[in-house]
């Protein structure tokens, strides 16, 4: 089977054609080859897939076999490989994900080889590649029972509200981007026990489905730093859909601007939610193919 490695701001994924490779099992697949001693090594495992409604379909499974319904770095990268690999002609695309269209668009330009191959890995007849991906990624979701959250006090929204995790009270703000998120306001990231407290989040009795935590660090109106908690893999050097809701949070929280750069560990996404027009939120951020391989 030939697979291709990929990263968004370091949030690295195998990604597996299935246009041309077919997968019996994808969360034990996911489980076993994202090991990063016994295999491969990455985040997770995303597989691109046709689609009768959308140009393909990306399935998309953490590093511990379970399914996630969305991420914002990976589907950056499946835009990139299909336009790369002229499974797209436009430049414009729609790919499904978790049962949401998502609307993208990429822009190509002279792409910076590999840093330790020096290869290229476009394969279309004008040699483009695409450097650049902007994602809409639709209107966050706050209705608690949709993301979902269980606070008995929170009906319409929950945003600066109080939660226990171990002996610690926190001001919590929960939204959905297509998988839930848990936004914390924190003084320092770079002090936050993530490796602790991560679980904590994750596995809290009030997140049914469990939950992404990112811990924010306001820097200004229009800039923030992040750390994220992934459920079902632990912490990732970045996360396109906590990116896209800490921004929302902040915003809802009045602590920054409408367009934000969001510096996670492994690179910046500018994330914007255009309140004053569609209410969607669009990321903007690189993708890189790493290499290719068989397994």
């Amino acid at each position: 089977m030939k697979f291709t490695k990929m990263h968004g701001c370091s949030n690295d994924y195998i990604y597996i054609n299935c246009f041309e490779e077919t997968v019996a099992d994808m969360g034990a697949f996911a489980k076993e080859f994202s090991d990063r001693h016994k295999g491969i090594g990455s985040d997770g495992a995303i597989f691109i897939c046709p689609s009768d409604t959308a140009d393909c379909e990306m399935k998309m499974y953490n590093a511990d076999g379970t399914y996630s319904e969305m991420c914002g770095n990976g589907i950056r990268c499946v835009a990139k490989y299909v336009y790369d690999n002229a499974l797209v002609d436009s430049r414009e695309m729609r790919i499904l994900s978790g049962g949401q269209v998502r609307n993208i668009r990429v822009e190509t330009g002279n792409e910076r080889v590999n840093d330790i191959t020096g290869k290229s890995f476009s394969r279309r007849a004008d040699g483009l590649a695409v450097n650049k991906v902007r994602v809409d990624m639709g209107e966050p979701v706050l209705e608690p029972y949709r993301i979902p959250v269980m606070f008995s006090d929170a009906a319409e929204s929950v945003i600066g509200h109080d939660l226990y995790v171990g002996d610690a009270n926190y001001k919590v703000t929960c939204v959905s981007m297509g998988n839930p998120h848990c936004v914390i306001k924190v003084d320092d990231v770079d002090k936050i026990p993530i490796g602790e407290l991560g679980p904590l989040f994750e596995n809290h009795v009030c997140f049914p489905n469990r939950i992404n935590t990112e811990f924010v660090q306001i820097t200004g109106r229009t800039d923030i730093r992040m750390r994220v908690w992934e459920r079902g893999t632990g912490e990732t050097l970045a996360c396109g859909t906590g990116a896209c809701a800490s921004v929302v949070a902040c915003i809802l929280n009045g602590e920054t601007d409408d367009r934000v750069c969001v510096h996670l560990r492994g690179g910046d996404l500018d994330i914007f939610w255009d309140r004053g027009n569609d209410n969607h939120v669009y990321m903007t951020g690189g993708a890189v193919t790493v290499f290719e391989g068989e397994v």
